[in-house]
């Protein structure tokens, strides 16, 4: 193979040796005659123990990590004690004879695909557990974990797909690229990719062939993986990384385009750890504050007060900023115990967000009171959006909840083409909108956004989405309601142009995209812009929609 292409999601050139990440332990064989009783119970304990110091190790990787990757490692060392996953694999041992190795290689399988049966963010985690899976293998057979390989020089690191685990020592320093196999656009090492500025291309098929240690050039901006070298592209690949440690910072206050103009920034978040680094990144305010941080792994909702202490100490930080809080996004696919209902067939499709307010009005009223009481106790500005609205009457019914409260600044997430097609209707009652990317286009392709062979069609650029973005851009213009975009699209340098030249009045994201976006917009005008939008809006495809952007920037 010379070359082969994949799907770009974080722009740049690199070149250099390939390292392939670790293998995992080979599956276990399920053809090994049942364990005799004496032994069930012996080979059972093995599992804890082993359980146990894969925490221990991942819990020592925490205590030496910095910024977020602790709290990662942390997670994952929790999940290695998993009570269900343990429990399920040793009654496999004493009920069946099953050995140990092969129990916690069902059990860990059997919940991964209950996640991805799940779909949405609950999908992500079947790879967390199966890696924990992987290194409880491991222990048991006396090998070594699976992790990130060790190398004298920088390397171009290839991978199936990454556990949470192993990106959160990605040391940038040593790793000039990724490229994986699997994954999506919207996929954790994408995210990471961006994070960490490091040109990436994930759902690469072929490239696990690439054997250990062969050069090969990476354009995170086309996707493409070469072995075929040329000068130039050594050349620009160089000067990418000498410029990396460098690169643009965002010094706030809004990014000015050259026709004197200004868009402000804000930054998306989910913790106060993160609203802490957008405001040390320069953002302007928050755009999306993800309250999904307070309900996760709980068996009961927090009670008012808990909620409003929290909201109060991220609201803090803003004073006299925007903060846009999105209410809890969650239900069939981020299932709480204190929100399950029947199983679904398409939990995608199903009740969550608002639509479980239905069922579960107490989870909204209380969490619109806590928003209300840390508002009136902070100088931020404070606006409330609600996930998954689709119609007039429901823009309506959350408006008229917030309103009772006091909270005079509401609106809705535009997640659907439903309500992309109708903005016009659905903002009438509203005072912002907040297109989530993301969703909107899973929805719009009828693709799920975390399974890897559908990753071309989970994609931004995809011109159906770019004419709906434009659509809810329209339906805010003819209501004077201000429309944000808060997806992963607008961490996109290529992309945010785009988005400013299709309506929106402001953009969200991560906080590390900030200077990047920023750059990117303040070498344009919004007549440039425009002109931009209008030639990615005629495109036959998101290939050929990201090239004419490409070409057409400065």
């Amino acid at each position: 193979m010379s070359r082969c292409h994949g799907v770009p999601v974080s722009p740049g050139p690199a070149v250099g040796p390939v390292r392939l990440l670790s293998a995992p332990p080979r599956e276990p064989s399920a053809s090994i005659p049942p364990l005799p009783e004496p032994q069930r119970a012996r080979d059972a304990q093995r599992i804890p123990a082993a359980a146990a110091e894969v925490a221990q190790d991942l819990h020592e990787r925490a205590s030496r990590a910095e910024g977020p990757a602790g709290g990662i490692l942390t997670a994952s060392a929790v999940m290695a004690t998993d009570p269900v996953l343990l429990g399920d694999a040793q009654e496999r041992v004493r009920r069946c004879g099953t050995a140990a190795e092969r129990a916690i290689w069902e059990a860990a399988a059997q919940i991964a695909d209950e996640l991805i049966a799940l779909g949405g963010p609950m999908a992500e985690r079947a790879a967390d557990v199966r890696d924990i899976a992987h290194r409880i293998i491991a222990v048991l057979r006396g090998e070594p974990m699976p992790g990130l390989p060790t190398a004298d020089e920088p390397y171009v690191l290839v991978a199936r797909d990454l556990a949470p685990a192993d990106t959160a020592e990605l040391d940038p320093t040593q790793v000039l690229a990724l490229v994986t196999a699997e994954g999506g656009p919207l996929s954790h090492t994408a995210i990471l990719a961006r994070r960490l500025r490091l040109p990436a291309v994930v759902a690469a098929p072929g490239v696990l062939d690439l054997p250990e240690g062969t050069r090969v050039h990476v354009d995170g901006s086309t996707g493409t993986i070469s072995t075929e070298i040329t000068a130039a592209q050594e050349q620009r690949a160089a000067l990418a990384l000498r410029e990396r440690p460098s690169a643009p910072s965002y010094p706030g206050g809004g990014v000015q385009f050259v026709d004197g103009t200004r868009v402000l920034l804000h930054a998306n978040i989910g913790s106060l750890a993160e609203a802490r680094e957008a405001l040390a990144a320069g953002a302007d305010g928050v755009g999306l504050l993800r309250t999904e941080f307070l309900f996760l792994d709980r068996e009961h909702a927090p009670d008012i007060a808990e909620q409003t202490a929290c909201y109060r100490e991220i609201l803090e930080l803003f004073p006299g900023r925007p903060v846009v809080v999105r209410t809890l996004d969650a239900g069939a696919d981020k299932p709480l115990p204190f929100l399950s209902g029947p199983a679904e067939p398409n939990p995608a499709l199903g009740v969550r967000g608002w639509r479980t307010t239905a069922a579960h009005p107490e989870v909204l009223t209380d969490q619109l009171d806590a928003i209300a009481a840390a508002a009136s106790a902070s100088s931020a500005q404070v606006h409330v959006i609600a996930p998954m609205i689709t119609t007039a009457d429901e823009a309506a019914q959350f408006t008229a909840q917030c309103r009772a409260r006091g909270l005079v600044s509401t609106g809705i997430m535009v997640e659907t083409p439903a309500a992309a097609l109708q903005a016009e209707q659905l903002l009438a009652c509203c005072d912002l909108a907040s297109i989530g990317t993301n969703d909107l286009t899973q929805y719009t392709t009828a693709a799920d956004r975390q399974l890897g062979a559908l990753a071309a069609l989970v994609d931004p650029w995809q011109t159906a989405v770019l004419r709906l973005i434009q659509a809810t851009c329209a339906g805010g213009a003819a209501t004077r309601i201000p429309i944000g975009v808060c997806g992963e699209a607008a961490a996109d340098p290529l992309l945010a142009p785009v988005l400013i030249g299709l309506g929106a009045d402001s953009l969200s994201m991560t906080p590390s995209a900030l200077g990047p976006v920023a750059h990117a917009l303040g070498r344009l005008s919004r007549a440039q812009m425009r002109d931009l939008a209008a030639r990615a809006l005629s495109a036959p495809d998101a290939a050929q929609a990201r090239a004419v952007a490409r070409q057409a920037l400065p």
